[in-house]
């Protein structure tokens, strides 16, 4: 789910974090971890696919498992096959919902969107790189 390109090529992504103190229970990395993990069915490929390790891919599952009522990740015990992982209906029920909360956030900014890229430069323009801070 992304904003079309505007015609000077900018885009703009709403990026809504659940918070709890300092802790963010859920933003846009878990959700794409948790998208990951679904479409692979583990936890190691997910974290490849995304470019974490293993430990910080595992850091964020539990974080996230951490700050629901039930679990969105399972883990299935490993064995000669090995294990693997899927997100229980909750976790794709979340999944689901935070999308929805994301396409709501950009129909409703998108009059702001529209008179924001009035005032964004093209850059392609000749004078573009000359207000670039160096």
């Amino acid at each position: 789910m992304k904003m079309p390109h505007s015609e000077n090529g900018f885009q703009c992504k709403p990026r809504i974090r659940i918070v709890k103190g300092k802790t963010i229970a859920l933003g846009p990395g878990k959700v794409d971890l948790l998208e990951a993990v679904d479409r692979v069915g583990s936890i190691s490929q997910a974290a490849r696919l995304m470019k974490l390790s293993y430990r910080r891919a595992w850091d964020m599952i539990h974080m996230i498992n951490q700050n629901f009522k039930t679990p969105l990740v399972a883990r299935v015990a490993g064995g000669k096959g090995g294990g693997g992982a899927y997100l229980t209906e909750e976790g794709k029920s979340v999944v689901c919902l935070y999308r929805k909360m994301e396409q709501g956030a950009l129909v409703t900014m998108q009059k702001e969107w529209d008179d924001l890229q009035k005032l964004l430069r093209d850059p392609d323009s000749e004078d573009s790189d000359s207000n670039e801070t160096k």
